[in-house]
C-alpha cells in the first residue's frame, strides 16, 4: 500500500528543490503541481505556457483529486507537490483525508521579490499564503492531524535536521538519500519546467540560505504587508531548528 504525502507550498520557494529530495530516495515517486491546469483553465490567469499546462492535464478536479488520493502508484511513497494557490475556497477537500500533510513556507518578503522578477507583478492571491493558512485549517479538521510545518530558510540552515524532523512527523524513515541529487532536468517535471526551474536544474542538494537583499517598492510592500499576519500565524507553528531549541 502506497503512503501519499501532499506538501502544500506558493510559489517562489524550494518546493521544487524539495521535490528533487523526495525523488531521491530510492522508495518514492512524485508528482508535479497536478492542479495547475485546473487552476489556470478556472482564473484564466495569464501564466508562461498557459496553453502548454492547460493541454498537458485534466482540468477537471474531482479527476485529479481521485488520482491524488487513490490513483495508481507503484512505489511504497508517494510525494505530491501541491501550490496552494491551484485550490479554491469552494473546492471540496474530503479527498485529503486519505493523505498525509506537509507544509512548506517562505518569509512573504522574498516570495515577493522573487516571483516579482519572474513574472514583473505580485499580487497577494498570487503568492498562495492566505489560501495556505486557510488550507492548514480545514485539512487539519478533516485529517485530525498534527500537520509539520516547515520553513525554507530553516531547511537550508539545517537541512539534515530538518528533513530528519519532517520524516519523523510524517512517521516515514529519513534517508540521507534526501540531501543529494544529480543535477540536470526530470521526466517527472511538469511541461512549464523551462519557465521555472533553471535553478533547481543546475542543483544538486539545498543550497545554504543566503538572505538576499530585497529592495520592494511600494506594491511589492503593500503585498508583504497583507500576506505577513498569515505568515505570522504558520510561522509560530513551524518545526523549531536545533540552533532555536531551548
Amino acid at each position: 500500500m502506497t503512503t501519499r504525502i501532499a506538501m502544500w507550498s506558493g510559489p517562489r520557494n524550494i518546493s521544487t528543490a524539495m521535490m528533487r529530495s523526495w525523488e531521491n530516495r530510492l522508495d518514492t515517486s512524485v508528482i508535479d503541481e497536478p492542479f495547475y491546469a485546473y487552476y489556470l483553465n478556472r482564473s484564466q490567469v495569464s501564466h508562461p505556457g498557459f496553453d502548454e499546462i492547460v493541454n498537458s492535464q485534466s482540468i477537471h478536479y474531482k479527476d485529479v483529486a481521485e488520482a491524488m488520493s487513490g490513483g495508481d502508484c507503484s512505489t511504497p511513497l508517494q510525494y505530491q507537490k501541491h501550490m496552494t494557490h491551484h485550490l479554491f475556497k469552494d473546492d471540496d477537500l474530503e479527498w485529503t483525508a486519505n493523505l498525509k500533510h506537509a507544509f512548506l513556507i517562505r518569509d512573504p518578503a522574498e516570495i515577493v521579490s522573487s516571483y516579482t522578477a519572474v513574472r514583473g507583478t505580485c499580487e497577494l492571491q498570487d503568492i498562495g499564503i492566505e489560501q495556505q493558512l486557510f488550507l492548514y485549517k480545514k485539512i487539519s479538521k478533516i485529517t485530525g492531524q498534527d500537520i509539520p510545518i516547515i520553513d525554507s530558510n530553516d531547511v537550508l540552515r539545517e537541512p539534515k535536521a530538518l528533513m530528519s524532523r519532517l520524516c519523523d512527523k510524517l512517521d516515514v524513515p529519513f534517508s540521507g538519500d534526501m540531501l543529494k541529487w544529480p543535477a540536470g532536468k526530470r521526466t517527472s517535471d511538469g511541461i512549464w519546467a523551462p519557465y521555472w526551474y533553471e535553478s533547481v536544474e543546475a542543483s544538486t542538494g539545498f543550497k545554504a540560505h543566503q538572505k538576499p537583499a530585497l529592495v520592494l517598492d511600494m506594491e511589492q510592500h503593500s503585498v508583504v504587508t497583507e500576506a505577513m499576519p498569515y505568515f505570522h500565524e504558520l510561522y509560530a507553528q513551524r518545526l523549531i531548528p536545533s540552533t532555536e531549541a531551548v
